[in-house]
């Protein structure tokens, strides 16, 4: 293998190494905020309950029908 050629896939390899740094990093964020989210939905489903709200009916059919 030329010196060159090596010297292409060494630099492709090291372009795909930060790449998937770069989407490990992004993927973990989103989980972080995906779970705060999550919890932040609880609170405010607790807080309606504790009101005496009624729930959301999931198959109510929205005005414009």
């Amino acid at each position: 293998m030329s010196e060159e050629r090596l010297l292409r896939l060494e630099e492709k390899i090291a372009y795909l190494e930060r790449h998937v740094t770069a989407q490990d990093r992004a993927m973990l964020e989103l989980t972080e905020e995906l779970d705060a989210l999550r919890r932040e939905l609880g609170r405010v489903r607790e807080a309606r309950a504790d009101a005496g709200a009624a729930p959301e009916a999931a198959d109510e059919r929205p005005p414009h029908y």
